[in-house]
């Protein structure tokens, strides 16, 4: 199979029952989109190179006690995460309708009874601190972490799947936090610890 094949390209270890959710959050994603227009990913291909993007922090960042994903969108990276740490509680915050039904559905489809779909921005989320908070091009770093504040104490960690100003946003912070910055083909993975 080309996801799986692709993932292990990546270093990504996934068992057979991972891949086969993986394959079909792949084709549920790419069904939808051909009518809600979800995603720029238009051809399952462009959907397993996205899938391979949220799963590659895997490679260096272990399961969380819990995970926030901030704008979910259609999945990349927070329901993707939630396939690969079936014991982990996640909520994904997305505020748009027609994605956060999506989000709801494939949750129901693909047996994620640990997932949360929150159809809110995540100023509006209840909740106690998280173990992990991740965002995929949602907006930068010091809007994440302060919209993040009450979500968040001082065990929570961040993970934001960034492009090329990475190091520039980080720079442009008021406190350093403890950082890390992985590159996989164009994204900027900050682990933020």
């Amino acid at each position: 199979m080309i996801l799986k094949a692709t993932l292990q390209e990546a270093g990504i270890t996934v068992d057979d029952a991972m891949i086969q959710m993986l394959g079909r959050f792949a084709d549920l994603l790419h069904e939808w989109n051909g009518t809600h227009n979800l995603t720029g990913a238009k051809t399952l291909p462009a959907i397993y190179d996205n899938i391979v993007d949220s799963l590659y922090p895997t490679t260096f960042v272990d399961a969380p006690s819990s995970l926030l994903d901030v704008g979910t969108g259609a999945g990349f990276p927070g329901l993707v995460l939630a396939i690969a740490w079936p014991e982990v509680p996640v909520v994904l915050a997305e505020p748009l309708g027609k994605r956060a039904a999506f989000l709801g559905f494939a949750g129901m489809e693909l047996g994620l009874e640990h997932v949360l779909v929150e159809r809110k921005r995540v100023e509006a989320v209840a909740h106690s601190p998280f173990g992990l908070i991740t965002s995929r091009a949602v907006t930068d770093t010091r809007l994440l972490l302060d919209l993040t504040t009450h979500l968040s104490d001082d065990r929570t960690q961040y993970l934001f799947y960034k492009g090329s100003r990475a190091a520039e946003e980080l720079a442009a912070l008021e406190t350093q936090p403890n950082y890390v910055i992985v590159q996989h083909n164009k994204r900027n993975f900050v682990w933020i610890k």
